[in-house]
């Protein structure tokens, strides 16, 4: 088998799309951290490693230099939210990935 061995990833999460969240708060942010946004870009190929197509990584970049309050206030959050748990209340889902995130990625 030609991707990494990780024994967290199974057939089944294969299956789905992987979903690569890139954000930074401010514009500033983007533009004197360079490297951050780089390295965040770059777990694409880590994705690639552990076996998922190319073509079935989701870059979702649409909240770089995007200040928020709450996450309701970011679309691309929002996106990989509804992506992961379906069209549920952001809030809520916000809060129980806050203080159970374990619970929210088994889904």
């Amino acid at each position: 088998m030609n991707r990494e061995q990780h024994q967290k990833v199974t057939p089944r999460h294969l299956k789905r799309a992987a979903l690569l969240y890139v954000r930074q708060s401010t514009m500033r942010q983007v533009f004197e951290n360079t490297e951050s946004t780089k390295r965040q870009y770059g777990l694409r190929d880590r994705a690639v490693a552990l076996g998922w197509p190319r073509d079935e990584i989701v870059v979702v970049d649409g909240d770089l230099g995007h200040t928020a309050t709450a996450a309701g206030d970011r679309e691309g959050f929002e996106r990989v939210v509804t992506e992961v748990v379906g069209s549920r209340n952001l809030r809520h889902e916000g809060a129980l990935a806050r203080r159970h995130p374990q619970q929210i990625l088994a889904r």
